[in-house]
């Protein structure tokens, strides 16, 4: 099926009150349950305890987490998350960031499909952006990658500004700006570059008409490569002068070739974390990832191809960039899904002149309204067993710690009302209110009831009553949920200490003040020591995971190493108030 042409009788006229109400919307959806929950494993405690330690050292140039140097990511991303805790004095800050940069690539989006299409398509483009799945889930996660998208979405911005409005040399130097900063946050910020190759033969090839792009002149390309890496260089100059002339420290050089080297260029060609096959990406992410925009591609497809035909500027050149984006992050053995979120603001452009056509569109909008039924109803009917009893619902929530019935039935509730109002044929139109009560009813309910089990925030609770808020514990550098919501001084053995060894020195530190020193350990884990008397350690449980709190009268018969630990002193902002 073909998708028609929308008329603009069938869109209303677009006001300044249109724009505010999607702004608001958007600021609730994204914005809510900011303060509601503590940082989750596995990546938000790392980060979140880097910035809390940028705060508490003073040292803002070289990321450390647990007092040793972190050379996976560069800082960018960690100051804002510093800053958002220091501006607000609030350590639950961490989610501002993401926040921020969800906000503004989404305003980024709807003004340039604005300034390419006209009021109606940009306010829907918007729109379309806040229920892309990952668009979504990744502005409410306190991840790097929201932040980079918004680099990545700016720069892109400001090159399509140039190149398809232009010549407007400004934005086209901003954009150059946004991808610098864009590799200070996490290394691919470059990628609105992929653009230039589809820029250049469009210019070449094209005959004279209203969407050929600007030519795109050396000189123009020169002086932005500069830009971005005299942007970049502000942290890595002063970062190569501290480490290799200030403080020649065999640690600090490792650091700098570390992240200068190893973390870029070799982690992208020989990666040795998260290795996926080649169709990983295609198979499965984006299938997920892009909801509910998966389901319409077949009907856009011819669409497109014709637009792609007519050598429009204006879908070739996101295209092109999202294209050889997907193929880039292919040929890496290490992929992660996080790695296509830049990839959800480039497909609301390509799709953003067909959006008024998918609203009229009859199976899109079928396949929609039938997915926002279905999984109302799932929730609906789980919800509805567990709130009356049914034992294997029963049990998970015990072992998970919370209880979603009403939630999720108030959920399936709405969304069959929703679904008595609006026919199959306006699927988008059900699908919309239906995903935008789903994140509402996550943030808003599910946050508080899934934080004690995905934040260690209750587990340290329980340990500083059992020791004392005067006692220090020894906990693994692995173990970053509970560093971070300690209540009390932790020692750790180091990120390269081996689980042996580790578990030696911590003994041998214990026996040194064997009142006031405990150790934090998995419960398996005392299978692979023998050694520790359980009946005098305290078992603690959380989240369905099982603590063994150890004492010094437990490690009587265990070997103990003289070598030190690393000392970190109880946080100036704590995660979990005293």
């Amino acid at each position: 099926m073909v998708v028609r042409p929308a008329f603009r009788a069938h869109i209303p006229r677009v006001t300044p009150l249109h724009w505010w109400c999607l702004g608001l919307i958007s600021l609730l959806v994204l914005g809510a349950g900011l303060g509601l929950r503590h940082p989750w494993s596995p990546d938000e405690p790392r980060y979140v305890l880097i910035a809390r330690e940028m705060l508490s050292t003073g040292q803002w140039l070289i990321p450390h987490r647990a007092g040793e140097l972190y050379p996976d990511k560069p800082p960018l991303y960690f100051w804002l998350v510093a800053l958002a805790q220091l501006v607000t004095g609030s350590p639950k800050a961490f989610l501002l960031p993401s926040l921020l940069a969800g906000l503004g690539t989404q305003a980024l989006v709807a003004d340039l499909a604005r300034r390419l299409y006209g009021a109606r398509i940009g306010l829907l483009a918007g729109m379309a952006l806040l229920i892309t799945t990952q668009f979504t889930l990744q502005a409410k996660s306190a991840q790097i990658d929201m932040t980079v998208t918004f680099f990545i979405t700016l720069g892109v911005y400001g090159l399509l500004r140039h190149a398809l409005l232009g010549p407007a040399r400004r934005w086209w130097y901003t954009g150059f700006i946004a991808m610098g900063l864009g590799i200070m946050t996490k290394g691919v910020g470059f990628l609105p570059l992929l653009m230039l190759p589809a820029w250049a033969l469009l210019h070449w090839r094209r005959p004279a008409g209203p969407w050929r792009p600007h030519p795109l002149k050396a000189k123009e390309l020169a002086g932005g490569l500069g830009l971005l890496v005299l942007t970049l260089s502000l942290w890595v100059v002063p970062m190569v002068i501290y480490t290799t002339w200030l403080h020649p420290d065999p640690a600090l050089a490792a650091y700098r070739d570390n992240i200068l080297f190893k973390q870029t260029g070799q982690r992208y060609a020989d990666s040795w974390a998260h290795v996926q096959p080649a169709w990983y990406f295609i198979v499965d992410v984006l299938p997920w990832a892009w909801l509910p925009w998966t389901l319409t591609l077949p009907w856009v497809a011819p669409s497109l191809w014709r637009r792609i035909r007519r050598a429009d500027a204006r879908v070739w050149l996101p295209m092109s960039m999202l294209g050889l984006m997907l193929l880039f992050f292919s040929m890496s053995p290490g992929k992660r899904g996080v790695y296509m979120t830049p990839t959800a603001p480039l497909l609301i452009l390509i799709l953003a002149p067909l959006l008024p056509g998918l609203l009229r569109a009859a199976w899109p909008n079928r396949l929609c309204w039938w997915l926002a039924m279905t999984g109302g109803a799932v929730l609906g009917l789980v919800g509805l067993l567990g709130a009356a009893g049914l034992p294997s619902l029963t049990r998970l929530a015990a072992e998970e710690g919370l209880s979603p019935w009403a939630w999720w039935g108030v959920t399936g509730a709405l969304t069959l009302g929703l679904a008595l109002f609006i026919r199959p044929r306006q699927g988008l139109m059900l699908y919309t209110p239906w995903i935008l009560l789903c994140w509402l009813g996550w943030s808003l309910v599910g946050y508080p009831q899934m934080d004690t089990t995905r934040s260690a925030a209750s587990l340290m609770r329980e340990v500083v009553a059992v020791t004392g808020a005067r006692s220090t514990l020894a906990l693994s550098t692995n173990n970053e949920s509970a560093m971070l919501e300690a209540r009390q001084p932790v020692v750790t053995a180091g990120i390269h200490a081996g689980s042996d060894e580790e578990f030696e020195r911590f003994s041998g530190w214990i026996r040194q003040a064997p009142t006031s020193r405990f150790m934090l350990v998995d419960y398996h884990e005392l299978d692979d020591h023998p050694c520790v008397d359980p009946t005098r350690s305290h078992r603690l449980t959380h989240g369905g995971d099982d603590w063994a709190l150890i004492p010094a009268t437990a490690l009587e018969t265990c070997p103990a190493s003289s070598y030190g630990v690393s000392v970190i002193p109880a946080p100036p902002l704590a995660m979990t108030p005293p």
